[in-house]
């Protein structure tokens, strides 16, 4: 069998997508014959490179404040191949789109990853424009697997689509986090790792922290376009001594740093799937997240998660929040969110098709 996978994104580039067809395309790249095809092609990046031994085709793309990823020379490309399965990501990218024209002839399956709102105004006024275009990959999907329930009643509502829809999330790789040994740190503190961007709602952590010990600290790992607004308000709020902004955390390191933490904290309101707070469940450390969104299933379906709503409650009731979190017990199975049984559900879907 021989697949594609399209996205707008590609490793070494970090993202929730991006991180989801890595795990995904090497996985079966031990069985199938597996091309990445993706949108980021710059200058310090060939056209064509093998990457896990995974070939990977990059086309340049217009990609305004690194969005959106205009590459309609993905069409052409994949019509003339011969691939027996084309699995897109992203319906908030263009490349999905592109990718469902040039497989008229072929079996396409879509991951749309979708959360139903822009990450910025600007991008939410798009998509309702957009939609009308957006609907064809929907149309021309022969599957759509969704991340989530909540992924699912979002694509229902906003789409129409109901019988096509096979939900299968994200995984994790329960071996590799069961193997690494935390940090020798002696103090306690609340961990974030992802992108530094407003709607993650960083901010209201931080600004709970003045209500928390003083000898709790506040690890914050990754980079965006909100890292200077962050270390500012750090400044301003007096809490440099307690909330470290630690850049980008290699691979390495990421499963250590859970594994230390004595809490996770996501309050992004901007998610159809929470990947990192899977992971940090199966590192022994309890979450808590938005209650709006994607994450907030997480909450309905694990002990060791919470939910709140962070912009709607004050710094000091989410700084009570997050205390209540610390001292939950982490007992939750996650063995079937383990990425040997979700590549056996995709292979599943590729099979039946």
């Amino acid at each position: 069998m021989k697949i594609a996978q399209v996205c707008h994104r590609y490793y070494p580039n970090v993202g929730g997508v991006e991180r989801h067809v890595q795990e995904i395309s090497k996985r079966l790249a031990e069985k199938f014959d597996v091309e990445v095809i993706s949108a980021d092609r710059s200058r310090d990046r060939p056209q064509i490179e093998e990457i896990d031994g995974i070939k990977v085709t990059r086309f340049r793309s217009v990609s305004p404040n690194n969005a959106y990823f205009i590459a309609p020379q993905i069409s052409s490309y994949i019509k003339k191949s011969d691939f027996d399965i084309v699995h897109a990501h992203n319906y908030h990218a263009l490349p999905a789109l592109f990718a469902s024209f040039g497989s008229k002839n072929k079996k396409f399956v879509f991951n749309p990853h979708y959360h139903g709102v822009g990450s910025t105004p600007f991008r939410d006024l798009l998509n309702k424009p957009y939609k009308i275009v957006g609907s064809t990959i929907f149309n021309r999907s022969n599957k759509i697997i969704c991340d989530s329930n909540y992924e699912k009643n979002l694509v229902e509502k906003n789409f129409g689509f109901k019988d096509n829809i096979e939900i299968i999330p994200s995984g994790v790789d329960l071996k590799s986090i069961r193997s690494v040994k935390p940090f020798e740190l002696d103090e306690k503190f609340m961990l974030y790792l992802g992108r530094l961007d407003k709607y993650k709602n960083i901010q209201c952590a931080i600004k709970a922290m003045k209500y928390l010990p003083e000898d709790f600290h506040f690890y914050i790992g990754g980079k965006g376009e909100n890292f200077s607004e962050l270390k500012s308000m750090i400044g301003k709020l007096d809490l440099d001594s307690r909330v470290k902004l630690l850049g980008f955390v290699p691979e390495e390191d990421k499963y250590r740093w859970m594994k230390t933490c004595d809490v996770f904290v996501n309050l992004s309101g901007v998610e159809a799937f929470g990947i990192t707070v899977l992971e940090a469940l199966a590192s022994g450390a309890p979450a808590i997240v938005n209650a709006e969104g994607g994450l907030s299933e997480f909450a309905e379906k694990f002990g060791g998660v919470r939910s709140v709503q962070p912009e709607k409650i004050s710094a000091k009731v989410l700084a009570q929040e997050i205390e209540r979190s610390i001292e939950k017990t982490i007992n939750d199975d996650l063995n079937g969110y383990d990425w040997r049984s979700i590549i056996k559900k995709i292979e599943g879907v590729y099979k039946n098709l």
